[in-house]
């Protein structure tokens, strides 16, 4: 193995590897364990953006090996401009997580746990954005949604986050099931089963004529993950873990693994009508939904994380648009969200950890105790409201750059784009001023500025923020262009710079401003209308939610009442018609009936003999008065079976028949005298009758489906091979002896531990009766014998 795919590999494992650490590293040193743990994450980033100059130049880094060659399923992963982007985010980012953690938790019980957590699923998505193999895209996929329903629910003592973390679970672990139906048609239909060689065939894909239906199953999984219109409610509920989570999975990771997704798809799914109708409509509505939600919350967290769901509408929007530009601009707002919706997320966490409340209408004047948190806090929502000199100006501007045509559809994208980014303009600015300006208010605990490790990764995210605007040059050469190079399938150069072009988009641009500004200056007014307006419209998506899962368990328990009454007869019932519809139907069906067996020549008198008892033994079952009768009569058809192996040269097999029949008759008789049963069959005659037409349709089934099984040719292959190799492999004479206990093996050992499990649960079953038919003499011999048991 190289050293640059064995240093890859390590950057991969490394997560892993700070899941298995931290617990014992938190035992040993507390808190402070957060140094030692942030360098996990910190030594993958330092791999990832050595790859930088090698990425720049158009080289795509493969590696991976084989897992199921035959089926070409691989362990495969692929790093070009996209999937580095996002492993330096996922990586570099959670490293000022883990940091944050550390003195956002200082004392909790649980934090080696949270670590674990929060290390587990930076592994994931690290797995989920290099993947090119399908079925590890998938795998990771849904490790992503698992762990960060361990990391949402952390706080599991409260019914909110159980709730939120099992409906994460669901609306996202659904998508993924989607996700892998779309893949598995993409397999089937094309036969790429890695990302790379699909990227190279878009255009098969596209006039697939199972297109249509695969981009539904895709946009399902990806919608889902990234919490477009109707599937937001998640997110915002997901704010009920805490904010290190907050900041990592929901502004700069999971909730863009489906965006990642559809840009990492584009070169091969998009550029057609049905992409370019629904990306941009979902996307459309998700943004002014969630621009609009926001508004009406004064819980900060709440408040970024409907922005952060009107952010990813954007994202998806501009996926889909098509236009020139558009990947531009969402190339270059993917990175700056991640940026001051992360630090932004921290300082809320900050402002909680440190005045008791994250509630806006309760906070001012912060911004004396707290300058060094302000100062953060004002240099993101810069970001966030598209101002220069931060990474945000530049996305915007593109943004209306790519918008910024006559045509009908630009317009009116145009004027959503802009209604939602006033909004998000306004709410970045109701977050980073409003806790600070004004009189101080009495909060519920004495607010001071936090310790360092709260306050550096905010700070560390908005200094990134101003410098990548500042140099733009470095930042497009290095991550931008690159990465629009991926999403487009293309070589793309992108050249924006904080030196606006004169033009429509700088006018759209300053419209914006202006309008956020009016919007922030009557926040109230609009906080207040928008709750109108909601308790006008009624329950949401988030209640539907509760309702479908409410009628599901309602529905399931109706279903589990019909099929599950508790009655062992009927449950052997259905097993049984199943089998004779199974063995009959196809036969019937598709005229596969065999034909009449002549009858055998020569057939000798002990032979009729064996018949005859067969057939005695099975007219003793039907006629037998009572339970040991019939059970008795029924092993005659075993040892008559038995007998047959032996006419026919099966010495073992007849010896082994004929032990296991005399062990069944006498366990079943030893069980049954047991039980408190009727002597007689109490079944009336019409029960009768129709469970002796259910045997009878499963033994004609069987001998049906023998008889045309006896007429095919016979294949002396396995015999060949048995007869080869079981003396020269296996060193024995016998080949049924080889067979069963080589060839075999590993299903005799599971049949023999079958049978023991079988007798040592009747054996405890038999002791366990016994034993309270002692008690029960002994307490109160007189007392009525409700154990269904005989008395001795």
């Amino acid at each position: 193995m190289a050293d640059g795919t064995a240093l890859t590999v390590a950057a991969l494992c490394l997560p892993f590897l700070g899941a298995v650490l931290a617990p014992f590293l938190v035992r040993a040193f507390g808190h402070n364990a957060a140094w030692l743990l942030a360098l996990v994450p910190l030594l993958s980033f330092a791999r990832f953006a050595g790859l930088l100059p090698e990425i720049a130049a158009g080289t795509v880094v493969r590696g991976g090996y084989a897992w199921v060659p035959s089926l070409g399923l691989e362990f495969a992963w692929m790093l070009d401009g996209l999937s580095t982007t996002f492993a330096l985010l996922i990586t570099g980012i959670g490293t000022l997580v883990v940091l944050y953690a550390g003195g956002y938790l200082k004392g909790h019980p649980d934090l080696g746990r949270f670590f674990s957590f929060i290390f587990l699923f930076m592994g994931a998505m690290l797995g989920l954005v290099v993947s090119d193999d399908f079925l590890m895209l998938f795998v990771f996929w849904e490790l992503t949604s698992i762990t960060s329903f361990l990391l949402i629910g952390f706080d599991h003592r409260r019914e909110a986050s159980r709730r939120a973390a099992l409906q994460a679970l669901v609306i996202t672990g659904g998508g993924g099931l989607l996700l892998l139906a779309g893949l598995l048609m993409i397999w089937s239909t094309t036969g790429a089963s890695d990302l790379s060689v699909l990227l190279q065939s878009g255009d098969l894909l596209r006039a697939n004529p199972y297109y249509m239906p695969i981009l539904l199953l895709v946009l399902g999984g990806a919608f889902t993950k990234s919490a477009q219109y109707p599937f937001h409610a998640w997110l915002p509920n997901a704010m009920e873990a805490p904010t290190p989570v907050s900041a990592y999975l929901h502004s700069a990771t999971m909730v863009k693994a489906g965006v990642y997704l559809l840009m990492r798809l584009n070169p091969a799914m998009g550029g057609t009508a049905p992409w370019m109708v629904i990306l941009p409509l979902f996307g459309g509505v998700t943004l002014v939904i969630g621009a609009l939600l926001a508004i009406r919350q004064t819980d900060l967290k709440l408040k970024l994380a409907y922005t952060t769901v009107s952010s990813l509408g954007l994202l998806v929007l501009l996926t889909g648009l098509g236009a020139d530009y558009a990947i531009e601009a969402a190339v270059l707002y993917l990175v700056a969200h991640a940026l001051f919706k992360g630090a932004l997320f921290m300082v809320s966490g900050i402002i909680d950890h440190e005045t008791g409340t994250r509630d806006v209408t309760r906070l001012a004047g912060l911004r004396k105790a707290m300058p060094l948190t302000f100062v953060i806090a004002l240099a993101a929502a810069l970001s966030m409201g598209g101002l220069p000199p931060f990474m945000g100006f530049l996305a915007k501007e593109e943004i209306y750059a790519a918008l910024a045509h006559g045509d009908p559809r630009s317009i009116l994208f145009a004027v959503v784009v802009i209604a939602a980014n006033a909004l998000m303009f306004a709410i970045a600015f109701a977050v980073a001023l409003k806790p600070f300006l004004g009189a101080p208010v009495e909060t519920p605990r004495h607010p001071h500025e936090a310790p360092p490790l709260l306050w550096l990764g905010p700070a560390v995210l908005a200094l990134l923020g101003l410098l990548a605007a500042l140099f733009s040059a470095t930042t497009h050469e290095f991550i931008s262009s690159p990465m629009a190079s991926s999403v487009r399938g293309v070589a793309t150069t992108i050249k924006i710079s904080l030196v606006p072009d004169i033009g429509l988009p700088l006018l759209l641009s300053l419209f914006t401003i202006a309008l956020g500004i009016a919007v922030y200056w009557r926040l109230e007014r609009a906080r207040a209308l928008m709750a109108a307006l909601l308790q006008k419209l009624g329950p949401g998506p988030d209640q539907g939610f509760d309702n479908a899962i409410s009628g599901l368990v309602s529905f399931s328990v109706r279903i589990t009442r019909i099929l599950q009454p508790g009655r062992l007869e009927i449950y052997v019932t259905c097993t049984f018609l199943a089998v004779a519809a199974i063995l009959v139907l196809p036969l019937w069906l598709f005229g596969e009936g065999p034909s009449l067996p002549a009858w055998p020549a020569g057939v000798q008198i002990h032979e009729w003999g064996v018949f005859l008892l067969a057939v005695i033994g099975l007219v003793a079952v039907v006629i037998a008065r009572d339970r040991l009768t019939a059970i008795v009569s029924l092993g005659i058809q075993g040892f008559a079976v038995a007998l047959i192996f032996l006419l026919f040269g099966a010495p073992d097999l007849a010896f082994t028949q004929f032990m296991v029949e005399t062990l069944s008759v006498v366990i079943l008789a030893l069980v049954m005298t047991r039980l408190r049963l009727s002597r007689t069959d109490p079944r009336p005659l019409r029960q009768m009758l129709f469970d002796g037409a259910v045997a009878l349709a499963c033994g004609a089934g069987l001998t049906l489906l023998l008889m045309k099984a006896t007429e095919a040719p016979f294949s002396t292959t396995l015999s060949d091979f048995f007869n080869t190799y079981s003396k020269t492999i296996a060193h024995g004479a016998n080949v049924v002896n080889v067979i069963i206990v080589d060839f075999r093996g590993t299903d005799t050992l599971g049949e023999i531990a079958v049978v023991a499990m079988t007798g040592l649960a009747i054996l405890a079953l038999i002791r366990i009766r016994a034993g309270a038919e002692r008690k029960l003499a002994e307490n109160d011999p007189d007392a009525p014998d409700d154990l269904g048991v005989e008395r001795p």
